[in-house]
């Protein structure tokens, strides 16, 4: 009691700096809260950002070292296969060398002798001739023969003609047109027109009647009268009037071709307009339940470019179970043996 009495007596304002002093810190307030927001934040974020680096330094270092291993163990392996493969190369092209020369001798000295195939082909060159004169004697008498067939057809043609005209063959009084008194020789024709004889007439054999061949087909046997035809045929035939009715019957059509195609739009269109008129009013009728929510993204899903994957529930050691494994996979078919050997050398000397 006595201290407050001293400070009133020394401090008489006491009371009015401390309340000024309590209204300085409430204005404050904010502006230290948010220093204080912005200094977590920055701290919390430096920490992150180092443990993130970690962890990315630790992964590159462990898949070098692995990849290092890898690469090792693969070129170790592609070395001596391809060391092999060298080995089987050389040896190869040193046989097939051998393989050449020895059938390159056997092929000469067994199988093709260059002398005996230079006999052959001059032996093969003498036949050749001897088969080209052959032929050449050959066209030579077909067409002689072919000569001799056409002047026989021209000879024969000229005896016939000669034959059908004797009849202008020149006698002692009258020449004829091949013998004309202004040449100096006759026409070849003429010659032939002495040569043959004219065409001999046929004799009319005993009780052979005497008619006029060129109208022989009336002396021919009348023919016989067709039987009378019935007025009506016989068999299964229809009445020529219900023929003609079902000839000119009136147009049927199917169901199919009656109904419009677009029948079904159009009951549609009209069931809606017979149910439209019933409506008491046109508002369409909304659940109780439904309610027009939005969505509030969050402050750190609010960004262009998605959610950013920082934070300890994303880290890939504190979530083995959501890793892929092969046990997990069941196969359905047994596997093909020719896939095993996927990029992989189909040398016998693979090692």
């Amino acid at each position: 009691m006595a201290t407050m009495v001293k400070l009133k007596v020394t401090q008489p304002n006491a009371k009015d700096d401390i309340f000024d002093l309590n209204n300085q810190a409430e204005d404050n307030r904010p502006r230290e809260f948010s220093s204080a927001v912005k200094i977590q934040s920055w701290y919390r974020a430096l920490r992150v950002r180092a443990y993130l680096k970690h962890l990315n330094k630790s992964a590159v270092e462990i898949q070098r070292h692995w990849r290092g291993f890898l690469g090792r163990k693969y070129y170790r392996h592609y070395l001596l296969t391809r060391a092999h493969q060298l080995k089987l190369q050389h040896y190869n092209n040193l046989a097939t060398k051998i393989q050449r020369m020895w059938r390159g001798y056997f092929i000469r000295k067994y199988t093709f002798n260059f002398y005996s195939r230079k006999r052959y082909l001059e032996g093969l060159m003498v036949k050749n001739e001897i088969i080209r004169k052959e032929l050449n004697n050959f066209a030579e008498q077909q067409e002689f023969l072919r000569q001799m067939k056409m002047e026989e057809a021209d000879r024969q043609r000229t005896l016939k003609f000669a034959e059908h005209n004797h009849h202008l063959i020149s006698t002692e009084v009258q020449p004829s047109i091949y013998n004309s008194p202004y040449k100096a020789c006759p026409d070849e024709i003429e010659f032939h027109l002495h040569s043959v004889k004219p065409p001999a007439t046929k004799r009319r054999e005993k009780g052979e009647p005497q008619y006029d061949p060129a109208w022989r087909s009336y002396n021919l046997p009348p023919l016989q009268p067709l039987p009378p035809v019935n007025p009506k045929p016989q068999g299964p035939f229809r009445d020529p009037a219900e023929v003609q009715k079902q000839r000119y019957r009136p147009f049927n059509p199917s169901l199919r071709v009656e109904t419009d195609f677009y029948s079904l739009q159009k009951a549609r269109v009209k069931m809606r307009e017979e149910e439209w008129v019933t409506r008491l009013f046109d508002d369409i009728l909304q659940p109780f339940t439904h309610k027009v929510s939005y969505y509030e993204h969050l402050m750190h899903t609010d960004s262009k470019y998605g959610h950013l994957p920082y934070g300890r529930e994303y880290f890939r050691e504190e979530f083995p179970h959501r890793f892929l494994s092969t046990e997990s996979f069941k196969l359905v078919v047994p596997p093909i043996p020719i896939l095993d050997k996927l990029n992989k050398t189909y040398s016998k000397g693979e090692v």
